[in-house]
């Protein structure tokens, strides 16, 4: 029992160990992102364009849940016009970055890991080194920098598109005046609010596409590992969304 937990505790250590080898070697390539500039637009299109569907439906619904939600709860306790107030500062600063993240980590982080998983198993990758090709510099850094991006960019237009989901919710549903969930979207509206969504969006972007690269690199075992580094990504994303959420709002928010 003592050598099994031991042996856990060796191969985290480890783990953790490469993944900094993988950071800093993505860090080492970053000069060549102009050279290296056709890797990063064909990423930053397969994540964030064709992301677009998936985060307008999950960014409408959130908003529309939430105006729900707070109708619900505060219901004969504040005036209705609580939801142009309280719903789209809670979308901005925790329910948009949060939310688009980890529906991200499963799409993004998960088919990243997929691709890198499947080249090694197929010894793709062997062949990129035997040609003199980085791995790193070839696979990691464009997915990476490519996320970092994006992220911001669909944290954003998920926000947007879910506080036009509340808004749809209060104005038709819920008979509240479009300008009263207006006016007091504009009197509680702040920039710092966006800038900490921002800043959230970078770390969530960076975090999911580096473990998913990790993850990829370490996959083993033929189709079955490549099926379990996949689910792998996503918990981990998932968790290290939350972890760094958490975090995150000391910091920017607390």
């Amino acid at each position: 029992m003592i050598n099994l937990i031991l042996k856990k505790i060796y191969i985290f250590f480890t783990d953790i160990e490469s993944y900094f080898k993988l950071l800093t070697g993505v860090i080492r390539y970053l000069p060549r992102v102009f050279t290296d500039r056709k890797l990063i637009l064909d990423q930053m299109v397969h994540i964030g364009v064709n992301s677009l569907t998936l985060v307008s439906i999950i960014g409408l619904f959130t908003g529309a849940v939430s105006a729900w939600q707070v109708a619900y709860q505060m219901a004969g306790l504040v005036p209705l016009s609580i939801l142009g107030t309280a719903t789209p500062k809670a979308i901005i600063i925790e329910l948009g970055p949060v939310l688009a993240a980890i529906v991200l980590a499963g799409r993004v982080g998960a088919s990243i890991s997929a691709e890198i998983g499947t080249m090694k198993v197929t010894e793709q990758i062997d062949a990129l080194e035997a040609m003199a090709i980085n791995p790193i510099r070839y696979l990691a850094m464009p997915r990476v920098v490519a996320t970092t991006i994006m992220m911001p960019v669909l944290v954003i237009y998920a926000s947007s598109v879910a506080i036009f989901g509340s808004y749809l919710v209060a104005t038709v549903f819920l008979d509240l005046p479009g300008g009263v969930f207006l006016s007091g979207f504009r009197k509680t509206f702040e920039l710092k609010d966006v800038n900490s969504a921002f800043i959230k969006a970078l770390f969530f972007g960076f975090a999911i596409s580096s473990i998913g690269c990790f993850v990829g690199f370490k996959t083993s075992g033929g189709a079955e590992g490549v099926g379990l580094s996949t689910i792998k990504s996503f918990v981990i994303c998932a968790a290290m969304i939350l972890i760094l959420d958490a975090i995150l709002w000391n910091f920017l928010i607390g």
